[in-house]
């Protein structure tokens, strides 16, 4: 598992480097602008993730901030507390919030390497995972972000990149929840998934006899395809957008199609 541990680091590293050239580039307008993130300029989004960093090192990223009220953009427990971190730094610069990112990422990697990649950590889904495993929840989320940060500037770029295939790891496991019990496939069904652009795959999927959908190796002849890129793939499986905001070819039950299309969204 160090193996895994070092290559989930490196790959965190990699998206983090890669925001920050990106920022370093920004004028006043540019860290202004809105994300699809709702709620949240390009500067709150890395303002978020410098935050979350600091509390990954267990120290409080926002001393004695309060919300006032509640913003409308924020819908749950888990939301109030992740806002608390970004507005304690709206009164900074742009420039001030990634100098921030920047020093707390260099923090981060003098710590990484002392802990145990088995040590157990609490993910996001609520489940005690390994530490090394935790990284890819991390990396996961900075990547995301990293775009949702060039989509608003209009900059696209480290698609391919080590974060985006840990990005796909974690959007790709919850397929058979989609499939079969928010898209109501019926037993029997296949479903099958073509992803092309910087990170090519295909995934197919069959329906068991309970409605239960579960990954398998090959189907000759899917009910269903959909076919996109693979930014298509990530903003719908992060619910960065709605189906007709990117291009999807199906094919087969065109109704299934649809109502996976409809329910892909795997992120609060």
């Amino acid at each position: 598992m160090r193996s895994e541990m070092s290559a989930n680091v490196a790959a965190f590293e990699q998206t983090i480097r890669s925001t920050l050239a990106l920022a370093e580039t920004f004028d006043e307008a540019d860290w202004a602008r809105p994300t699809d993130c709702p709620g949240w300029s390009v500067q709150d989004v890395v303002a978020h993730l410098a935050s979350v960093e600091i509390g990954m090192l267990g120290e409080d990223a926002a001393p004695g901030h309060v919300l006032a009220g509640d913003p409308a953009h924020v819908r749950n427990a888990l939301g109030r507390i992740v806002e608390i971190g970004v507005d304690a730094r709206r009164g900074r610069t742009g420039p001030e919030v990634l100098a921030e990112l920047r020093e707390v990422l260099e923090r981060r990697l003098a710590v990484l390497p002392g802990i145990d990649p088995e040590e157990p950590a609490l993910a996001p889904t609520g489940n005690t995972v390994p530490y090394a495993e935790l990284m890819v929840f991390r990396t996961f989320d900075c990547w995301v972000h990293e775009q949702d940060v060039r989509r608003a500037v209009g900059r696209p770029g480290n698609l391919g990149a080590p974060g985006a295939e840990r990005a796909r790891r974690i959007m790709t496991r919850g397929l058979p929840m989609v499939v079969g019990k928010r898209a109501g496939a019926e037993p029997g069904q296949t479903v099958a998934f073509e992803v092309g652009g910087d990170l090519p795959f295909t995934l197919y999927l069959e329906v068991d006899g309970a409605g239960k959908a579960a990954f398998v190796d090959h189907v000759a002849a899917p009910d269903t395809l959909l076919r996109m890129d693979w930014e298509a793939y990530m903003r719908l499986g992060t619910g960065r957008c709605g189906p007709g905001d990117v291009v999807v070819e199906t094919a087969g039950d065109t109704a299934l199609a649809g109502r996976i299309l409809a329910n892909m969204a795997l992120t609060p």
